[in-house]
C-alpha cells in the first residue's frame, strides 16, 4: 500500500472518530445544559446520529488501520444496516424539532402522515432480509427504501425553508445536500469504493446541523 494511500486512510479514520466524540460530547452538552424540550429532543437525536454512525465507522477504522478481514466486512456490513434505520429515526426527531421551533402545532395532517409514512416503509423495508445486507445487497429494495427516503427528505427541506431566516435555510441545505451524499454512496459504494469518500461531506453537514442546535444552548 502506498504511503499516500496510507496517510488518506489515516486522515479518513481520525475525521470519523473526531465526527464520533463530538457527536457524544455535543450529545451531553444537550441533555445536561439545556433546559427546554428542543434541548432534549436534539440531545437525543444527536446521540442516537453518534450511536448508529458507529456501528459503521468503528469496522470501517479498523479496516483502514488493520486491513479487511471476513468479520470487519460483516460488523461494516451490520453497521450499514443499523444506520439505514437510526439516520430514518434522527429525520422523525428532526420534524418534531422543526414542529417545536415553528410553534405550529395545528401542521396538516398530510405533513405528519408523509414523514411518519415514508419512515416506517423505509424501517420495513430496510428489515426485509431479501436486503441481502451480509452480501452484495439488494438493487432494487435499496433504490425502494433510498426513493422512499429522498420523500422524507424532501419535506423536511420545505419545512425548514418555511422557517426562513440563517437557522432554517441552512438546515434546509444541509438535509438537502447530506441526502445528495448519501444516496449515491449506498447504491454504487459497493461497486466502486471510492463513492464512499461522499460519507465525509455527508458527515459534515449533520455536524452543521448539531452545530446549528449548539448555538440555541446559549
Amino acid at each position: 500500500m502506498s504511503k499516500q494511500k496510507m496517510g488518506m486512510r489515516i486522515g479518513e479514520s481520525i475525521f470519523s472518530v473526531g465526527y464520533l466524540l463530538f457527536d457524544l460530547v455535543a450529545g451531553i452538552l444537550f441533555l445536561i445544559n439545556g433546559s427546554t424540550n428542543l434541548h432534549l429532543l436534539y440531545g437525543i437525536m444527536t446521540l442516537l446520529l453518534g450511536f448508529g454512525d458507529a456501528f459503521h465507522l468503528v469496522p470501517r477504522v479498523v479496516k483502514n488501520i488493520k486491513g479487511n478481514s471476513a468479520k470487519v466486512k460483516w460488523w461494516m456490513n451490520l453497521g450499514l444496516a443499523i444506520t439505514s434505520i437510526t439516520m430514518t429515526v434522527f429525520y422523525i426527531i428532526l420534524f418534531y424539532i422543526w414542529k417545536t421551533i415553528s410553534g405550529d402545532q395545528d401542521i396538516a395532517g398530510i405533513v405528519v402522515v408523509s414523514i411518519w409514512g415514508t419512515a416506517l416503509v423505509r424501517i420495513i423495508i430496510c428489515l426485509l432480509p431479501q436486503n441481502d445486507w451480509f452480501n452484495d445487497g439488494n438493487k432494487k429494495l435499496s433504490l425502494c427504501r433510498n426513493v422512499v427516503f429522498a420523500v422524507m427528505g424532501s419535506v423536511e427541506v420545505i419545512l425548514f425553508l418555511s422557517l426562513g431566516g440563517a437557522y432554517g435555510i441552512t438546515m434546509a441545505v444541509c438535509i438537502l445536500f447530506s441526502f445528495a451524499f448519501y444516496i449515491p454512496v449506498t447504491m454504487f459504494a459497493k461497486e466502486n469504493p471510492k463513492i464512499g469518500m461522499l460519507m465525509i461531506p455527508k458527515t459534515v453537514m449533520y455536524i452543521v446541523m448539531i452545530s446549528l442546535g449548539l448555538s440555541m444552548l446559549g
